[in-house]
C-alpha cells in the first residue's frame, strides 16, 4: 500500500505561509501526541527554523502519558520549547504563558523603544492536528473552521486574540513526497490523510497489527479476537466475526469493520496509545 497525498491547495498554502513568515514573531506548531515524530512536517521545520517556536503535543488525552513525558524530555533536550495540550478541552492559559516566554525578548526590545509590541503568531502543522480548534479555544468562540477530516482550512486567516496578540490559522501542510511510508501510514491512522485516497482495508489491517504489538490484551478484548497471532485478511475476518460485522450469509462486512476500527482508535476508545517512542526514531 503506497501513500502519496498532496492536494493542490497545499502548494498554494505553502507559498502563502512562506510569504507571511516575515510578519510573524512566533511559530506555534502542533503535532499529534500519539505520533510526536511522524506528525511533524520536516518542510515546516525548515521553513520556520529562524523563528521563535513553540511545539504543542496536541490530543495528549489520547496518548500514553508516560510516553508523552519521554517525548517532552526528548524535545527539550533538542532545545525545543514543548508542552502537552488538549485543544478541545484545555483553557489555553498554558499556551498563552508559553507565547509570553517565547516573545519575551521581542516584547522587551519594543518596550525599550517606548512601544507596546503586538505579538503575531502563526499556527502550523500537518492536517487534522487541531490548529483551528486551538485558535477557537484561545479566542473563546468558534472563529476558525474545524472538522474531524483533513483539509477544512484552505487559506490563511488572522485572528485577534487580544489587542496585543494575533494568531494566524494556516492550512495543514503535508510534504509532497511521503518518502517514509511507515510514517505516512501512521498519519493515515490519525486521519491526517483522507481515507478515500488509501486502501482502507489494508490500512485497518496494518493498524490492528501495530496495536497488537503495543496493547494486545486491549485489542483482543475490544474486538473479541481469540488468536492474537493472526495477520492480514484473517485478522480482519476475526474482528468481523468477533464484533458481528456480518452480511447476509455470514460474509464479513469489511466496510463496517474498517470504519469502526479506525473510528474507535481515533476516538481513544482503545485507551491512551502512543505509536512511536523517542529511542526508536532517534535510531532512524
Amino acid at each position: 500500500m503506497e501513500i502519496n497525498w498532496y492536494p493542490g491547495h497545499m502548494a498554494k498554502a505553502k507559498r502563502l505561509l512562506a510569504e507571511q513568515l516575515g510578519r510573524v514573531d512566533i511559530v506555534i506548531e502542533l503535532c499529534d501526541a500519539r505520533l510526536p515524530y511522524s506528525s511533524r512536517n520536516p518542510e515546516l521545520d525548515q521553513l520556520t527554523r529562524h523563528k521563535k517556536r513553540v511545539l504543542l503535543l496536541n490530543k495528549a488525552d489520547l496518548a500514553d502519558p508516560n510516553q508523552t513525558h519521554a517525548w517532552l524530555n526528548w524535545f527539550r533536550a533538542e532545545g525545543i520549547l514543548a508542552a502537552p495540550y488538549t485543544a478541545n478541552a484545555g483553557k489555553g492559559r498554558e499556551v498563552l504563558s508559553m507565547i509570553d516566554t517565547a516573545a519575551k525578548e521581542t516584547v522587551e526590545k519594543a518596550a525599550a523603544k517606548g512601544m507596546k509590541k503586538t505579538v503575531r503568531c502563526m499556527v502550523v502543522g500537518v492536517p487534522n492536528v487541531g490548529k483551528s480548534t486551538l485558535i477557537n479555544r484561545l479566542y473563546g468562540s468558534a472563529i476558525a473552521k474545524t472538522g474531524d477530516k483533513p483539509g477544512v482550512t484552505r487559506a490563511n486567516q488572522w485572528v485577534n486574540i487580544s489587542p496585543y496578540l494575533q494568531l494566524m490559522d494556516s492550512p495543514g501542510l503535508m510534504w509532497p513526497r511521503l518518502d517514509d511510508q511507515v510514517a505516512a501510514r501512521k498519519l493515515c491512522y490519525i486521519g491526517s490523510v483522507r481515507d478515500g485516497v488509501v486502501d482502507v482495508p489494508m490500512l485497518t489491517i496494518h493498524l490492528l497489527q501495530d496495536l497488537l504489538q503495543i496493547i494486545p490484551e486491549s485489542v483482543c478484548s475490544r474486538f473479541r479476537i481469540e488468536d492474537a497471532s493472526l495477520t492480514g485478511p484473517d485478522l480482519l475476518d476475526a474482528v468481523c466475526r468477533g464484533r458481528g460485522f456480518l452480511l447476509k450469509g455470514g460474509v464479513s462486512d469489511y466496510d463496517r469493520c474498517c470504519a469502526v476500527v479506525l473510528d474507535e482508535f481515533r476516538a481513544g476508545k482503545l485507551g491512551r496509545i502512543t505509536l512511536e517512542k523517542p529511542g526508536e526514531v532517534a535510531a532512524q
